[in-house]
């Protein structure tokens, strides 16, 4: 662990405790998830172990524990508390366990008028997801997360405050509810690399604090043997502002820009900072018979230059969106997913070719054995057009595709 990260961790534990008064009522949650899956992948070797292939899983069959994981809570005084988020992945793909968010949380009993502020602070996503809400960042809906949310579990965590100020329509007889967030942030300079470098993906393999990923085009000079996605390397705050529309038994509407104001020249040990900006717009709504509607968008640029910044040695527009279906029926949960994405590459280095587009979809079936246990068969199909693949012996033009079996127990 460096220094950095230390001083982050000690701050973050001193001040929980100088919260936690042990002559204060305590109550405490525990929740999590274990999932077992079988999966059949007919593709090419797996982005997780530095090639391009768009699945976690590489070619073949494969039985693995997808995840486990738990979300502990300490709650007191009715406004106080503490959550970490404790994921685990057994896949002998990459094994691996830890905290994947761990934070502290202040929110505040309405007023009168129904305003309430809620400030957060310490390792969290970014508010972007309309997916993933379950236990360990899980998603109800498919096993594999969209791309789009895929990249967030990858690249897209920090270590920050944020604030919230929320208007609670029930206090004045409305079903609207409005909030507010504003976010800084440290700790996520090197965020675009992966996306840069191998592409978008379709996984539910989260990222842990201290993990780095393999990269596949190492041999340029600039490329490092490995991307350390949660460095600060140029102690600049980042920040997101968001806000989120609510009309109760209706749905959401959630609209937010993030940018981590990093330095785009500056490099240590081959870990550059890159300036990486996004908009982002999310929509679920509840449609006839019980059909929900969920749709996401996100559209940005991702920057790294020379030390002198003279020359952009990386300059990407990306964008990710997809359109589900889901419609539930007594135990039975039918989801259907269709999506797009791109890189592209507005450098002048050909040898070092980002660009990239294609188109995904899924199939997921769910059946709630138990008040805890589901079942799931998911199909996904992804086909993209990656030029740089040929540098690895691969058709630049490649079809993936996926058949998932999964046990999942909630607690």
């Amino acid at each position: 662990m460096t220094s950095s990260r230390k001083t982050h961790l000690n701050c973050f534990i001193t001040l929980c405790l100088l919260f936690a008064k042990p002559a204060l009522a305590i109550e405490q949650e525990i929740h999590g998830l274990l999932e077992l899956r079988y999966t059949v992948t007919d593709g090419i070797d797996s982005y997780l172990t530095g090639d391009y292939g768009k699945f976690q899983f590489p070619d073949g069959n494969r039985f693995s524990l997808s995840q486990a994981a738990i979300n502990y809570q300490l709650h007191w005084q009715d406004k106080f508390s503490l959550h970490l988020i404790a994921n685990g992945f057994a896949n002998s793909v990459k094994n691996n366990l830890g905290f994947t968010e761990s934070y502290f949380q202040y929110k505040q009993l309405p007023s009168d008028t129904g305003y309430r502020f809620t400030l957060r602070g310490g390792l969290m996503y970014p508010k972007v997801s309309m997916t993933n809400k379950l236990s360990g960042w899980a998603s109800p809906y498919t096993l594999s997360y969209s791309t789009l949310n895929a990249w967030l579990g990858e690249e897209l965590r920090h270590q920050g405050v944020d604030f919230t100020l929320t208007r609670l329509g029930r206090y004045s007889g409305s079903e609207h509810d409005f909030e507010l967030t504003v976010t800084a942030f440290q700790g996520n300079d090197p965020a675009g690399a992966v996306l840069a470098w191998h592409g978008w993906t379709m996984s539910s393999r989260q990222t842990l604090p201290y993990e780095t990923q393999a990269l596949p085009n190492s041999h340029i000079g600039f490329v490092p043997e490995n991307s350390d996605m949660f460095l600060e390397l140029d102690h600049r705050i980042g920040f997101q502002i968001s806000s989120q529309w609510t009309w109760h038994k209706h749905g959401r509407i959630l609209l937010g820009y993030y940018d981590n104001q990093a330095d785009p020249k500056v490099v240590k040990n081959v870990q550059w900072a890159w300036r990486t900006r996004l908009s982002h717009l999310g929509i679920k709504w509840q449609l006839a018979q019980g059909v929900e509607f969920i749709s996401q968008y996100l559209r940005g640029n991702t920057l790294m230059q020379t030390t002198s910044g003279s020359a952009d040695l990386v300059n990407n527009d990306y964008d990710s969106g997809f359109v589900m279906l889901s419609k539930k029926i007594n135990r039975h949960r039918l989801s259907t997913r269709l999506e797009t994405f791109s890189v592209s590459d507005k450098d002048s280095f050909t040898f070092d070719d980002n660009n990239e587009h294609g188109k995904a979809f899924t199939l997921n079936y769910s059946y709630r054995l138990h008040k805890q246990v589901f079942l799931q068969t998911e199909f996904n199909w992804l086909d993209s057009h990656r030029p740089s693949r040929a540098g690895k012996g691969h058709n630049e033009n490649l079809i993936e595709r996926q058949l998932q079996f999964a046990v999942r127990y909630f607690f």
